[in-house]
């Protein structure tokens, strides 16, 4: 009953083009987004997921993931988030530190990309596999003549060339792939809102798998995470008015997959009490811009 209620909850997901989705991370991410007009097929095989003329994602609700509702509170708002998570001993990767041709993408979304050739970007990172695709020979030459070497060199060579040729970029994870046909942007802002990649040295330096603001359970690892729509921001992050039916709407999926202990500290913050915890605390300032909308302040 629990895999058929997450695989519910990512069915769900996909049909609202107001949700955004993430596969990665901390530092390097892909996210797939459409537009409600934006025409969208079905992954030509029995996996869940959507293929646009922009990225695809195409998901496997595998027996043991799961979801992970939580709110984190900050000074003007609260962000609000579901991880899909699976336990650190299942969600291990290719864990390559190289450039490292894999073959024709035998798994990809579509049909049409199924004899291009995948490359791993050697981000080593646990439970991604980052990595390019394309049918171009030239840019496959290219990417073999690297193969071998890091991505993230100190001349950036290999990093320029592949913005330059905006090869599709593949993320991969136990639970899903996401995959980004869009040009390669190179400041944010240069492109219209939609599926893309980013992946950030500074940050991957780091070796985390999550940011400390989620309430991550120990032991589990985030492969990816839904947005769902916020009450109080478009997709693009500009504030529009309170939407309450957004707001019950994530209440709903908190009750149901987010950490009771959090949702307790959110409850008796709302009745003034106090609370303690680097999370709990997250979750109180969540609570009280929240009340703030419901009585019309926000």
């Amino acid at each position: 009953m629990e895999h058929e209620a997450v695989a519910s909850l990512l069915a769900s997901a996909l049909d609202d083009p107001f949700t955004t989705w993430s596969l990665g991370s901390f530092g390097a991410v892909a996210s797939f987004l459409r537009d409600p007009e934006e025409v969208a097929m079905p992954v030509a095989d029995a996996r869940m997921g959507l293929v646009t003329a922009r990225g695809a994602i195409a998901l496997d609700s595998a027996a043991l993931l799961r979801p992970v509702a939580f709110e984190t509170g900050f000074a003007f708002g609260w962000n609000h988030a579901l991880a899909l998570c699976l336990p650190r001993d299942a969600c291990a990767m290719g864990r390559r530190s190289v450039v490292t041709e894999l073959g024709p993408d035998r798994e990809a979304a579509g049909i049409a990309h199924r004899d291009h050739i995948l490359f791993d970007l050697g981000l080593n990172l646990l439970a991604v596999d980052a990595c390019v695709r394309t049918g171009d020979p030239v840019l496959i030459d290219l990417l073999r003549s690297r193969a071998g070497r890091g991505i993230v060199n100190p001349d950036k060579t290999i990093a320029a060339e592949l913005v330059a040729a905006g090869p599709h970029r593949v993320f991969v994870t136990r639970i899903g792939r996401i995959e980004v046909f869009s040009p390669i942007r190179i400041e944010a802002g240069s492109a219209p809102v939609g599926p893309r990649t980013h992946i950030l040295p500074q940050i991957l330096r780091l070796g985390r798998t999550h940011a400390a603001t989620a309430p991550i359970p120990a032991g589990w690892v985030p492969c990816g995470t839904i947005h769902p729509p916020h009450p109080c921001r478009d997709v693009a992050g500009g504030r529009i008015s309170f939407q309450r039916d957004r707001h019950e709407a994530f209440q709903a999926l908190l009750a149901r997959w987010g950490d009771p202990d959090l949702i307790a500290a959110k409850h008796a913050a709302i009745r003034g009490e106090a609370v303690s915890g680097r999370h709990a605390r997250s979750a109180r300032r969540a609570a009280e811009a929240q009340e703030a909308c419901l009585r019309g302040e926000g």
